[in-house]
């Protein structure tokens, strides 16, 4: 029976195959092997049986030989499904991609299910570390995520997703160790040894994932240099490009790539989560109740909330945006300190004074950690009860700092200033959101041609597509990381003092932001006028 059922899939001229590259010439003119699983091989004969010899044959690459995965009786091969995901520390996306087309039918997110382990990474690591039993934890959580997907699509679109042949899921380094399971300390700790960077495709069975064939997870380059970041080369497709374009992925930690076709500069450090509002007291994601962009209007802040409810607090945009009307308002300097001359207080007795000079909804308000009454701090309201600290502009300056320094780091290696760069872009939901002129306006983007800075969205997502519909794609991710030179900004003696200079609004040389200096201008002159 096996011998019979090989040889006619090498006597057919076509394949109905587990991705979207033919294996024709794999199979028949290679002569590759076909290897058939037993508990596949025990429905074979009654499936042949029954429709007569005319059947569809579904086949997956394990990275080494193909797989027979089904068989289905007639013609089915115009239902051609296949995953792709993004695993998130805090969100999982997934498509269900139509093969024979390329449309992605449907799109689904959950909450990363390992939030129940920590809300950041490095509680989940500790949490694992020396457990064996919690890795596991941690992994089934993972899967649970994916199968939640996974039903979600098949709801949505009639499709069972459980008969998809691959799935291919982009995620940092120590999201793929939680998938497969794996002690993650090494991504934390030095000398960084961590278990895998190009880990082998998996059989979703093994994963607790129930595709029918195999899951392939993108490659990482180092620890903080991780799978989505490879994929994002493929979905902006940046290594093949003639102009030098900077690629940053902003969150809790910032991935920078900077090159062309013909060099491949990478490096990661710590950005802070204060660039999600995570250190922000108000701080939340980017969901129902978070400010996400504020304006002024007749001299006061003016917050919008997403949903268009009651403001729960602030999300990364937002914090954005208000930072730059504080300090285009002059209401706070270029360190980001609240100005002594506005200061006034509600409580101000010289009412004539007090319309004049008071900044619109500034407060003294107690510290976080507060010992004694008198450990106050001044806070602005930017919402109905909702504040914005001193510490908060602090914290928010410093962790720009950091993702910018990166930058202007890597450009001043290879000789060049930020006028030489084509493209800037500014990879996931964080820069999907933000305005770019209030990035610029507080130093977290370079005053460059704004047509040059560019939000491509969910970059993870799109390049974990691409490898879904072009299994070649495998071979180019790793040629890009053998391109890539990694530069390990910790230890890089000036950084710090590149740092520091970054640590202000929009920098401590204001001849960097020209147009910034120009909007700054215009704003006081209007204010004076008044």
């Amino acid at each position: 029976m096996q011998k019979r059922l090989l040889a006619a899939l090498r006597d057919c001229g076509s394949f109905y195959t587990g991705d979207s590259q033919s294996v024709f010439s794999h199979v028949v003119r290679d002569e590759a092997d076909i290897r058939i699983r037993p508990a596949v091989l025990n429905d074979c004969l009654a499936i042949c049986e029954q429709a007569d010899w005319q059947v569809t044959a579904s086949l997956g690459f394990d990275g080494r030989v193909w797989e027979l995965l089904a068989l289905e009786p007639g013609d089915t091969a115009a239902q051609h499904y296949g995953l792709c995901a993004d695993l998130g520390s805090t969100t999982i996306i997934m498509e269900l991609v139509d093969l024979n087309t390329g449309e992605t039918l449907a799109s689904e997110s959950v909450f990363n299910p390992q939030i129940a382990y920590g809300d950041d990474i490095l509680t989940r690591i500790f949490y694992t570390k020396d457990h064996p039993e919690r890795r596991r934890e941690l992994q089934e959580a993972t899967a649970k995520g994916f199968r939640k997907l996974m039903v979600q699509l098949s709801k949505e679109t009639g499709v069972d997703t459980r008969k998809c042949n691959i799935l291919t899921v982009a995620g940092n380094t120590t999201m793929m160790h939680f998938l497969l399971g794996l002690d993650a300390f090494g991504v934390f700790q030095s000398p960084y040894a961590v278990q895998t960077l190009e880990p082998e495709v998996c059989r979703g069975a093994e994963l607790g994932i129930p595709v029918q064939g195999f899951v392939y997870l993108c490659p990482a380059m180092e620890n903080y240099l991780g799978g989505d970041i490879i994929s994002g080369m493929l979905a902006t497709g940046l290594p093949d490009r003639e102009e030098i374009s900077v690629f940053l992925d902003v969150g809790t930690n910032g991935e920078l790539v900077v090159g062309n076709q013909e060099f491949l500069l990478a490096g990661a450090g710590a950005a802070g989560p204060a660039l999600e509002g995570g250190s922000v007291r108000t701080g939340m994601r980017a969901e129902n109740g978070a400010v996400d962009s504020v304006t002024t209007e007749n001299g006061r802040l003016k917050a919008h909330v997403i949903g268009e409810t009651e403001a729960k607090g602030i999300c990364g945009s937002g914090i954005v945006d208000l930072l730059a009307e504080l300090y285009l308002n002059g209401w706070i300097d270029l360190r980001g300190r609240f100005q002594e001359a506005e200061i006034r207080t509600e409580e101000s007795r010289d009412e004539d004074e007090k319309e004049k000079l008071r900044i619109p909804g500034l407060k003294k308000l107690p510290m976080r950690d507060a010992a004694s009454e008198k450990d106050m701090e001044y806070a602005i309201e930017y919402a109905q009860g909702l504040y914005f600290y001193q510490s908060d502009i602090d914290e928010f300056i410093r962790t720009k700092a950091a993702a910018m320094t990166m930058v202007e780091y890597m450009m001043n290696l290879i000789g060049l200033g930020m006028e030489d760069v084509g493209r800037f872009y500014v990879a996931g939901a964080f820069g999907t959101h933000i305005d770019k002129e209030s990035a610029v306006t507080i130093g977290m983007y370079p005053d460059i041609d704004r047509d040059k800075i560019i939000s491509p969205g969910n970059t993870s997502l799109q390049g974990a597509k691409k490898l879904l519909l072009d299994r070649s794609l495998t071979e180019k991710a790793e040629e890009i990381i053998e391109r890539m030179q990694y530069v390990q900004f910790g230890a890089v003696e000036e950084f710090i003092e590149l740092m520091r200079a970054a640590q202000a609004i929009p920098h401590t040389d204001l001849q960097r932001f020209p147009t910034v200096e120009r909007r700054l201008l215009e704003r006081q002159a209007a204010k004076a006028e008044k």
